[in-house]
């Protein structure tokens, strides 16, 4: 079996030299082989020069701008050759063979279009991920006083989901798939700069009649320090990509 990772970078000089450290060793020495793809959007924190200098292995593609999540993780796509893909997050670090563990499942159950494990906090608590795909009562009134109920509802909290489990949303911060299906699927929509890429993706997966699997077994820790509704820049790319996913999908409350 060959897998390959895709990792996508802008400025994560930060977080990235532990998510690569964390995948290259549990990938080592497996009964499969592994390779990894860093694409960089044009970074000017030293980013791609601490991929060079450190990580040799790595097979590091720069960009001279920012093209966006999306844009990169296809022009990944476009390279690979290999049975099972990666999409990792440059925040996402593991201490297990994830990328093992998923990778047999998916190569062993063709129905499978895209898996997700469970996604931890730096403390070891769940971090809290949708599950069901976006709406408005769930993106937009779940952010108001009285309505946090709703959030729950959106990730499934409450329920407690320790199966594998079918869900209709994947995130973007750590998925894996047959490289072939993706490559067909042509990646992730041009049309997301940022945001609402991977549940653009969750739905033309589900239109195809393939299944999103949360396998809960497995885990991957993510760094998250973004917050997309933390500056003005982050709120209108959000609402930018909000809209675009509406007009083509609906605008289900």
């Amino acid at each position: 079996m060959k897998i390959t990772g895709g990792i996508v970078t802008y400025n994560n000089i930060k977080t990235i030299e532990r998510c690569i450290k964390s995948v290259l060793k549990e990938t080592e020495g497996k009964d499969y082989d592994f390779s990894l793809y860093v694409y960089d959007n044009g970074s000017i924190d030293g980013t791609a020069e601490l991929i060079e200098e450190k990580f040799a292995e790595v097979k590091l593609i720069r960009d001279t701008d920012n093209k966006g999540f999306g844009a990169g993780h296809n022009a990944i796509i476009k390279r690979v050759h290999s049975d099972v893909h990666f999409v990792i997050n440059p925040d996402i670090y593991i201490d297990m063979d994830t990328i093992g563990e998923l990778g047999k499942y998916v190569l062993s159950h063709d129905e499978v279009g895209l898996i997700t494990p469970r996604i931890l906090n730096n403390d070891g608590t769940e971090q809290f991920l949708p599950k069901y795909c976006p709406t408005i009562r769930y993106v937009i009134i779940s952010k108001f006083p009285g309505f946090k109920y709703l959030r729950k509802r959106y990730t499934r909290q409450d329920e407690g989901i320790s199966d594998i489990t079918e869900i209709e949303f994947c995130t973007g911060c750590f998925f894996g798939t047959r490289t072939d299906y993706i490559k067909r699927k042509r990646g992730f929509s041009n049309r997301y700069f940022m945001y609402c890429e991977d549940s653009d993706l969750s739905r033309r997966v589900r239109a195809e009649g393939k299944t999103i699997l949360f396998y809960p077994s497995a885990a991957a820790y993510h760094n998250w320090q973004r917050d997309n509704t933390g500056n003005i820049k982050g709120i209108i790319r959000f609402l930018r990509s909000l809209l675009v996913y509406f007009r083509k999908w609906g605008w289900e409350f």
